[in-house]
């Protein structure tokens, strides 16, 4: 259902600054917390004793201290101490590597032998002074692999955000999807359109006049395990459209990090990268607000469609055009599962 071997966004630094956090992702029930240095860290939420939940605990100097009978459990996941017992025999629960990095806590909930930091994807938006982002986190009760479909096909924006960021062009506009090894890239660009009213908001955002026609486009990057980046932007007509001068244009990339609780629930971490009035905080909570109304609309639907599903586990799906980036996604995340269900070669 979901590979284990890679790097999920678990949760945001604010979110283990003073109290433990318990998250379940993958399958995995992990609590995170800081340790030693302030430094993130995870183990299984499980403590040895009497199996209490460790993230109902407390952290007293960097370590993790389990609400029940006060055992302290050291980031390595082997039992420290206890309040008068020897703690020796203690069998160790499971601990997780765990990364801060690009504004976000990252866990790798596979074998730990394999974790390794460069395969997280860079991520220039968020380490260039030139942009900004604000967003925020929905729980989302579906299979995380239908809002890899939603966020790979963009036609469904004509209906579900018809208030927002839809508009008739979009599925009438052609779409390109080709993959590049692990990386699916599926694109849209329409030609001398009128700007939906969350990029007229943006270009006057940006000082630019909002009731003019517009190029406007969408390229949707698929990174395993479950992350999506979306170009998006809109610039006056005639200007060079996606590769138009800063100063005709708007242009973002929408964050997705798709993290699996379980098979039919999501953690979605979202939010947007802008490089235009960078500063302009107002702008950002704007922008922030507007499109968590969006995705609120998405996750309507997509409870539902899981709903659906869940009623009718063995009816046929219909596969059409628009859906190439979501199939070609999923292949993906399919050959990564089987690959991790191989049985180790006898020696």
């Amino acid at each position: 259902m979901f590979p284990k071997n890679a790097w999920y966004v678990a949760c945001m630094p604010d979110e283990i600054n003073d109290k433990p956090l318990g998250r379940t992702i993958c399958n995995e029930k992990i609590a995170f917390y800081r340790g030693e240095d302030s430094r993130a860290a995870a183990v299984e939420d499980f403590c040895p004793h009497r199996g209490a939940q460790l993230s109902l605990g407390t952290v007293c100097e960097g370590k993790l201290v389990c609400g029940y009978h006060g055992l302290v459990m050291g980031c390595d996941g082997k039992t420290i101490s206890m309040p008068g017992q020897r703690v020796q025999g203690f069998p160790k629960v499971k601990s997780y590597p765990v990364v801060e990095k690009y504004g976000f806590v990252w866990v790798w909930p596979g074998d730990p032998a394999l974790a390794d930091e460069a395969k997280i994807h860079h991520l220039e938006w968020a380490v260039s002074p030139e942009w900004t982002y604000a967003g925020g986190l929905y729980h989302i009760a579906c299979d995380y692999r239908l809002m890899v479909d939603n966020l790979m096909d963009l036609t469904h924006e004509t209906y579900v955000h018809v208030s927002s960021i839809g508009q008739k062009e979009i599925d009438e506009a052609p779409v390109t999807t080709k993959a590049e090894g692990d990386h699916v890239v599926t694109s849209r660009y329409m030609q001398n359109v009128m700007a939906p009213p969350f990029w007229r908001a943006n270009l006057r955002g940006n000082n630019l006049a909002d009731d003019v026609p517009v190029d406007r486009w969408q390229v949707c990057h698929f990174y395993p395990p479950s992350h999506v980046m979306i170009e998006v932007g809109v610039a006056h007509a005639g200007k060079g459209g996606y590769d138009a001068p800063p100063e005709h244009k708007v242009s973002s990339v929408v964050v997705d990090f798709l993290t699996p609780e379980t098979e039919t629930s999501m953690w979605y971490f979202w939010g947007m990268a802008r490089n235009f009035n960078v500063r302009d905080t107002n702008l950002t909570a704007q922008i922030r607000d507007g499109q968590a109304k969006v995705f609120a609309e998405d996750t309507a639907v997509l409870e539902a469609q899981q709903r659906n599903l869940s009623l009718h586990p063995n009816r046929r799906l219909l596969m059409l055009n628009i859906d190439a980036g979501g199939v070609q996604s999923r292949r993906i995340i399919d050959r990564l599962v089987a690959a991790e269900q191989q049985p180790p070669l006898q020696a």
